[in-house]
């Protein structure tokens, strides 16, 4: 294993809310190509321009104790973005930027993310999928020991509504706190930006074998749980055990659409699957 950095500060001091009009130049603090068998280990970055860190086609990649800090009004800050990588770790970090805590890309395989403190921020996402129509799939997903504070969505998985012949599967969220999260529990599948190319709005992302397991706190908005799936690519095989889930202490809502699956013991809101 290769230490490639350790104890270091990165400062860039850039991240505000205009960050749109910079995109052009994609600068991230850190970014992590091509290599195998990496550790980053108590790596501080703040305010980075774009996004904090990338990890971008490698293998056996960890970074842990890492912190990461941005306005939670910077767009296009995410603080961890992997892709097209496999065998990363994420382990006791903690994220506060103005998009995705952690962002999962196409090609993304046995990913493992545990004892991550979100927000604020958008949430851990995995996607968005399927801007392209040709996509390597994400498998082997796991998030565990998470907490969300006051951040946009908690889990999440996104694609775009268009025909793409990407796939998720085998996805395991399990023991999530969630304090005053807006979504806490997504799958949206009509995601498109401005309404432009997406035809019928239909994703053809196929999301399979996702798991929510013993996932608690509270909701700051009335719908708890949702998932709004794709009408030629409906999602199977996902599973809900010990849910509780609470909106301004009163019961919250779920709302499915083109979804197929199971609940297991106490699940509020109500499983709607």
């Amino acid at each position: 294993m290769v230490e490639l950095l350790m104890g270091l500060v990165l400062l860039f001091g850039v991240a505000s809310p205009h960050n749109k009009a910079v995109l052009k130049d994609q600068l991230y603090t850190l970014t992590i190509f091509g290599s195998n068998n990496v550790a980053v280990r108590r790596v501080t970055s703040i305010n980075a321009k774009l996004y904090h860190i990338v990890v971008h086609s490698c293998e056996n990649v960890t970074l842990e104790g890492v912190r990461i800090y941005a306005p939670k009004d910077s767009p296009n800050t995410d603080g961890i973005h992997v892709q097209h990588s496999v065998n990363v770790r994420i382990l006791d970090t903690g994220i506060r930027t103005g998009d995705d805590c952690v962002s999962i890309g196409p090609g993304t395989r046995n990913l493992w993310i545990q004892r991550v403190a979100c927000g604020p921020g958008h949430g851990i996402s995995i996607g968005s999928l399927g801007k392209g129509l040709e996509e390597d799939g994400v498998e082997n997903v796991t998030v565990k020991n998470v907490v969300f504070s006051g951040t946009q969505n908690g889990l999440r998985i996104k694609s775009w509504g268009r025909p793409s012949n990407g796939y998720v599967k085998g996805v395991v969220f399990k023991q999530v706190v969630m304090n005053d999260v807006q979504n806490p529990i997504l799958i949206d599948q009509n995601y498109c930006p401005r309404n432009e190319g997406c035809p019928n709005q239909n994703s053809g992302i196929k999301i399979s074998g996702v798991t929510y397991t013993d996932i608690k706190g509270t909701s700051a908005s009335p719908v708890a749980m949702k998932f709004d799936c794709s009408d030629t690519s409906p999602c199977i095989g996902i599973g809900l055990q010990d849910i509780e889930l609470t909106y301004q202490k009163q019961p919250a809502k779920s709302f499915c659409k083109n979804v197929r699956g199971m609940a297991l013991g106490v699940v509020n809101p109500p499983s709607c699957l």
